[in-house]
């Protein structure tokens, strides 16, 4: 591999090797952290602008993305880059002509991915480029999370190889042979030398991986193969130990790993004292396993206290912060310092689909008002801004609008004044930090509270119901006048697995603070699932759009599904929601189970042939399909007293049980599963 070359003599190098060398430097120097991936974004600059040369032409043909029906992919109809969706006609025409895939993966809501458009992909001499010498192939990353999933690994394996230190993220840029195996990558990169600082720009990388590519393609193919082994070794090969006993010390694990993990001041976890610009994201898992164990050490009584005070800490102070929007109801996706105070501003389904319900039976276990309020304003907000006409549910809000990151939420202090009163203003500004300095961009504001709502209003001699009726109408008046506002851009297409998770979350909430309307949002959109998302022969598409539901669903529209309907039928005791399931997860086992290790795969067996089978364990910032499967099954098995679920769930759970024992942290959703089955024993 390239790391080899650090160590050979120049003087036996020939010039391919010295081309190699060169490109191995440019993965050091040049690679550029992503939006919405691991590193912070560069630095924003007057090069994301749209200049007017990189302006769109309005006689530009459509390429074949406007056949598409993911609204990222028909943001790129009109470049002049000869875009292909994934599939085997772009396949066929990378072999047939023995070209470079360049495969661009991102999503809407991602800002970094809308600034390498503009400055690269609406560009006439790099597109003229691309077209000529390679097949260009892009990708919506929430539509495809198998080739997502692939290529991400294939960032990371040739990170490590190369040693360049970065990490993934999106835009996420890769160079594959012919045979669409990997060959080099990166994350954002400017569009020319210059445009950042020292930066090596877009152009010239292309221009010479192309020549790499002219000089010994062999070579290449052989490196790429190698770069596969690694990540095919990593998705696939993946066998860990089977724990003897599930047994409650494993849950007492997890407790553990996520205390040495909490932000005792300010919430969450995963944070770093010495690093307070770190992002921090809500980790839904984590504060479900929380808010389990609370209860469970109630009905053994026990003592609850740690596990509540995370909960309660984290669920204070996300509420307090930046990244609730305080005036439109929900959450943006996670905050760009430990404090909440600043959120990366685009507001995702499933974050709030998971937080509905979180703050829901938070709300059951503590009576706090604030926790209550949090919900109404949420799901008022997915009802107003993310919910289809059909009843589907929209996947998300960009983070920028007018090419700006974060613009439509943010305000000036004389904005406010104007459209304020003075009285207004004053009960405003005190409660939301606006008499301080300017939070955001040394210039604007994002609403926030200073410190928990009690505490302003005792400051203010009054309580909070008193306070929060005197809020109410400003915030209204405020919202009503941001809505004049340009918008971001609405990610309308209905993903399978996002919609189970806020089914979840309508149905938990009308069910927890007795409000029908929130069981008839769940009610419409399971409809909508089980009649527009599941086909004749029962299988789950993956997406709808544009009036049509396509490509094979993963692992996840099925877990995530099921776990809505259960919540749904909890919420009305109606059977047909528990037949429902029941159907799903009987086809689920049937498409995606492993005999022999247990678990589930994340595609089906009769799915398009990849690079590498993946079956995923990890809970993130959404929890994965095999989780919530164990948990959909432990219920299933007792409600429809059906005791091969319970030995699926139980085969499942053992399968990633050293996980549990090893990285407990990275598999707390797995870990209410578990305390469910062990309530079985």
């Amino acid at each position: 591999m390239y790391a080899e070359f650090f160590s050979r003599s120049p003087k036996r190098q020939s010039p391919w090797i010295v081309v190699r060398a060169a490109l191995v430097a440019f993965v050091v120097c040049v690679v550029l952290p992503a939006c919405g991936g691991e590193e912070q974004p560069a630095k924003k600059t007057a090069s994301e602008k749209p200049s007017a040369a990189a302006e769109p032409k309005k006689e530009t043909p459509k390429n074949r993305l406007a056949k598409e029906t993911s609204p990222y992919l028909l943001l790129h109809a009109h470049n002049p880059v000869d875009w292909f969706p994934w599939g085997e006609e772009a396949l066929a025409k990378a072999k047939q002509e023995n070209k470079l895939i360049f495969l661009s993966i991102g999503y809407s809501s991602c800002h970094w991915c809308h600034v390498m458009e503009r400055e690269s992909f609406l560009d006439d001499e790099i597109a003229a480029f691309l077209n000529k010498h390679y097949v260009c192939i892009k990708v919506d990353r929430e539509e495809r999370p198998d080739v997502d999933t692939i290529y991400m690994t294939s960032l990371r394996v040739f990170n490590q190889l190369t040693r360049s230190g970065r990490g993934g993220g999106w835009p996420l840029s890769m160079v594959l042979t012919p045979d669409a195996e990997p060959f080099y990558g990166g994350t954002y990169f400017p569009a020319r030398d210059g445009d950042r600082g020292a930066t090596t720009g877009f152009i010239t990388i292309m221009r010479r991986i192309q020549e790499v590519w002219e000089a010994d393609a062999e070579k290449i193919k052989e490196d790429s193969k190698t770069i596969t082994k690694f990540v095919k070794a990593e998705l696939e090969n993946q066998r860990p130990a089977v724990l003897a006993k599930l047994d409650a010390m494993l849950l007492d694990g997890v407790q553990t790993a996520l205390n040495d993990q909490f932000d005792a001041k300010f919430g969450g976890f995963g944070f770093v004292e010495a690093d307070p610009r770190r992002p921090k994201f809500p980790e839904p898992s984590n504060l479900l396993f929380v808010l389990d164990r609370v209860r469970r050490l109630r009905a053994a009584g026990q003592d609850d206290a740690e596990p509540l005070g995370q909960l309660v800490t984290s669920l204070e102070r996300m509420s307090m912060g930046g990244i609730r929007d305080h005036l439109g109801g929900g959450f943006h996706r996670y905050s760009v310092d430990r404090f909440w105070h600043i959120p990366h501003f685009e507001k995702m389904l499933y974050d709030n689909g998971q937080l509905a319900t979180i703050y829901t039976e938070a709300f059951l276990l503590t009576e706090r008002e604030d926790f209550r309020r949090v919900v109404d304003e949420l799901l008022t907000f997915v009802l107003r801004e993310l919910t289809d006409e059909r009843g589907g549910f929209y996947s998300a809000l960009d983070a920028e609008s007018e090419g700006d990151e974060g613009k439509f939420y943010r305000w000036e202090k004389d904005e406010l004044e104007k459209l304020l009163t003075k009285d207004e203003f004053a009960v405003f500004a005190a409660a939301y930090g606006i008499q301080d300095e300017p939070n955001f961009d040394e210039k604007y504001f994002v609403p926030q509270f200073a410190k928990p709502f009690a505490d302003i209003a005792a400051a203010h001699k009054t309580n909070d119901t008193a306070l929060e009726k005197q809020l109410a109408p400003i915030r209204t008046k405020l919202l009503a006048a941001r809505a004049t506002r340009p918008r971001p851009l609405t990610d309308t297409k209905v993903l399978t697995s996002w919609n189970g998770l806020m089914i979840r979350g309508f149905a938990n909430a009308g069910r927890g603070l007795k409000n029908p309307r929130y069981i008839a949002a769940a009610t419409k959109a399971a409809d909508f699932a089980l009649t527009q998302l599941r086909a004749p022969d029962g299988r789950l598409r993956r997406t709808f759009g544009q009036g049509e539901a396509k490509l094979n669903a993963y692992v996840d529209d099925y877990a995530f599904l099921v776990d809505g309907l259960i919540a749904l039928h909890k919420a009305t005791g109606e059977e047909k929601w528990l037949r429902a399931a029941d159907e799903l997860t009987a086809k689920q086992i049937e498409l995606f189970w492993d005999e022999r290790r247990g678990g589930c795969f994340f595609t089906s067996g009769d799915h398009e042939s990849l690079l590498a089978r993946a079956k995923d364990f990890t809970d993130g910032a959404e929890p994965s399909g095999n989780s919530v499967s164990a948990d959909n099954l432990v219920y299933l098995a007792r409600a429809l007293k059906k005791p091969d679920y319970r030995k699926q769930a139980e085969q499942t759970i053992h399968s990633a049980s050293s996980l549990l024992q090893n990285a407990p942290s990275a598999v707390p959703r797995l870990a209410v599963a578990l305390a469910a089955l062990l309530d079985e024993k």
